[in-house]
């Protein structure tokens, strides 16, 4: 669609012109990661890689996405709450994949042991793109759902206006008015606060885990900001330091350098190189507290895509959304195919499929974090 924008432009020499002013309105406006040389240095940053024009999206769907997104977040609570679902689910992927095999172990210590937590938080995004029906029309296609470490809801909140700038550069004052103001990072502020006043400790704080060499920081300063504003303070450490100086008390309350934690909220640990030995000690640890994890462990597995792949099949939505066909509808209308590569005769099939049409699909990893999508 962004060819819509292009007859705008009129050579070489504007594009360049307007790319320039919109990097510097990018800066201004705080669109900001670290360099990837200097990673550990606030000091050294540059812009974040955005699209020079907005994307048009047609109001249908847009609110179509509105619609279903309370729907996916009750899926989400629901599969994470139903541990033998998760179990039949991965159990050929934890045979296999090491990494989601202990997050699995972590889960099943955790219910062994009896779990501690009473409030639970998600703060899920949803990724989609369009698919072209028959017709030509656009169809909402859900591609997946992150629930951990979901990102960018920070950088976000300060993109509008550099599309805004762009648009009124070009002296498009209408359309840049119509660009809606988006501020995820205040919603994303807005869960934690509340899981934070539900565990109904005022002297607690928000326990952010966070990788010690981070480019996104200023995405995830954007929601510890919102928190302070309501008076909500946010400690950031690493799992190493949880290892080295958390504690649970007989109630198995989460202490950190002495400090009460109401919440846990991860921007690290999506990945296998987050982990070392004592980090998954650490993992454990925080698992094993009544502090509110955002998110829990089982919620993390709800995240991965052979749980996606599942729940397109036929009746598993109606199983786990019981008496609820208008939100199992809304669910279903945005689901694109999934197809499972699973040694034996439902694995070859996709591959026969895929092999005989590569253009038609395209091939996710498991986790999050894991590498990018691949085209066939």
């Amino acid at each position: 669609m962004a060819n819509s924008w292009g007859s705008l432009l009129q050579n070489e020499q504007q594009l360049e012109e307007l790319a320039q002013q919109a990097v510097d309105r990018a800066l201004a406006e705080g669109v900001l990661l670290r360099t990837s040389q200097e990673p550990s240095s606030s000091d050294v940053v540059c812009y974040a890689p955005f699209t020079l024009f907005p994307s048009l999206v047609p109001s249908a769907l847009l609110e179509q996405a509105y619609a279903v997104q309370m729907d996916f977040n009750m899926l989400v609570d629901a599969v994470s709450q139903n541990a033998a679902f998760l179990e039949q689910t991965l159990s050929s992927t934890i045979k296999r994949d090491d990494f989601t095999a202990c997050l699995f172990d972590i889960h099943k210590q955790v219910l062994k042991e009896g779990i501690a937590q009473t409030v639970f938080l998600g703060l899920n995004r949803s990724d989609y793109m369009f698919q072209q029906n028959a017709d030509g029309s656009p169809a909402l296609k859900q591609i997946e759902i992150n629930t951990i470490s979901a990102s960018f809801g920070g950088l976000a909140s300060r993109t509008p206006a550099v599309h805004r700038h762009v648009l009124s550069v070009l002296s498009k004052t209408k359309e840049a008015a119509q660009i809606l103001s988006n501020n995820p990072s205040k919603g994303l502020a807005l869960g934690i606060a509340k899981a934070w006043e539900l565990y109904g400790s005022a002297n607690a704080l928000v326990l952010l885990i966070a990788q010690e060499k981070e480019r996104n920081i200023f995405d995830q300063r954007a929601i510890e900001n919102e928190l302070l504003a309501r008076n909500i303070h946010v400690i950031r450490r690493k799992f190493e330091d949880v290892s080295e100086k958390g504690s649970l008390d007989q109630d198995r309350k989460l202490f950190v350098d002495g400090q009460e934690i109401a919440v846990v909220y991860f921007r690290d640990g999506y990945m296998p190189s987050h982990y070392s030995q004592q980090n998954w000690e650490a993992r454990l640890l925080l698992e094993r507290s009544c502090a509110v994890k955002c998110p829990d462990i089982a919620t993390q597995l709800a995240g991965t895509k052979k749980v996606q792949q599942e729940l397109s099949r036929v009746g598993v939505l109606e199983a786990l959304l019981p008496g609820q066909p208008e939100a199992v509808a809304r669910l279903r209308a945005t689901f694109a195919g999934l197809y499972s590569l699973d040694m034996g005769e439902e694995g070859d099939q996709a591959i026969t499929e895929a092999l005989a049409a590569p253009s038609r699909f395209v091939l996710k990893p498991q986790r999050e974090g894991g590498g990018r999508e691949r085209h066939l």
